[in-house]
């Protein structure tokens, strides 16, 4: 499907598209088109070859799918503009009103080895990619970063459940109660399965500090080896600015009707330490405090600003 056709079947959903309400799938909430779709994203079969990008909602995964893709294809920008970041790394399990295609009814239609999307929490993550033993990214933001991207996302989204209100947006946040569930739960998930299933844990603040060594620990995660002059290449057209104004990489192929990109943009800011100009000291501080609790079990190196 082109792009302009993958636009069109958005377009011809016309009323059908609304913000979905959210279903409780295993105790995790899921918009209720995934939730009614469950048992086929469940038995997903991918090939040993498949490559799983796994995330929190809005912590760099368009991003990471962009550097493997450019990584994938030795840096050819142009062959990475074939198609729109969902047409080339389909999300395993979004699931539209017809005729939007699926992310499994685009996987049918790919050859091995593909490079597949998702912000499924471990446990919900379909068992035949550990039993395949495929290799997968997951990629972690900072705790208030990742909250503010999402809230403006979710403005944006006419998908996803109204946001409501900032303040009352971070309590859903702390309560895991936006869609995909905790994001305490979700990066514990991965980083205590992160050995045993050989996945590559990334932090998306070690990202935007040091571009360049990110993309050669996934480069050495891929098994590959590029020359110096294409990792360059690779992190310049990977920059914010540049992947902002990709129109194959900034979502501008989904339609306002779903994105509603004068609301907010898709690619909004791409920083570390946003949070400072939305949190008020008094809302830091009851935030700090939950955290605390959250994850006084595990130690996984956050950084909220770099």
């Amino acid at each position: 499907m082109s792009e302009l056709t993958y636009s069109e079947a958005i377009q011809k959903a016309g009323n059908s598209i609304t913000r979905f309400p959210l279903i409780p799938v295993r105790g995790i909430p899921l918009m209720n088109h995934i939730a009614n779709n469950w048992d086929s994203i469940w038995d997903f079969r991918p090939d040993p070859s498949d490559l799983l990008i796994a995330t929190y909602p809005k912590a760099g995964t368009t991003w990471t799918q962009e550097i493997v893709d450019l990584l994938f294809h030795n840096g050819d920008a142009e062959v990475c503009k074939r198609a729109p970041t969902p047409m080339r790394s389909p999300f395993l399990e979004i699931c539209s009103p017809p005729p939007i295609p699926s992310g499994l009814d685009l996987l049918k239609k790919m050859d091995p080895p593909r490079v597949i999307k998702t912000h499924l929490p471990f446990q919900l993550v379909p068992t035949g990619f550990w039993e395949n033993k495929c290799k997968a990214i997951y990629v972690a933001r900072n705790a208030k970063d990742n909250l503010v991207s999402y809230y403006h996302f979710d403005c944006m989204n006419l998908t996803q459940p109204e946001p409501g209100p900032w303040e009352g947006y971070i309590h859903k946040f702390m309560k895991g109660e936006l869609s995909w569930g905790s994001w305490y739960d979700h990066v514990k998930g991965y980083w205590m399965e992160r050995e045993k299933r050989n996945i590559l844990y990334l932090f998306y603040e070690d990202m935007k500090e040091n571009p360049r060594r990110e993309v050669e620990r996934i480069m050495r995660y891929l098994e590959l080896s590029l020359p110096d002059e294409v990792i360059t290449r690779i992190v310049e057209l990977t920059s914010f600015k540049n992947m902002k104004e990709n129109p194959m990489a900034n979502y501008s192929c989904i339609p306002a009707p779903v994105f509603d990109q004068t609301i907010s943009p898709f690619m909004r800011k791409g920083e570390v330490g946003d949070w400072t100009n939305h949190f008020t000291p008094e809302q830091s501080k009851v935030f700090d405090e939950d955290y605390e609790k959250q994850m006084k079990d595990i130690n996984i190196p956050f950084r909220t600003l770099i």
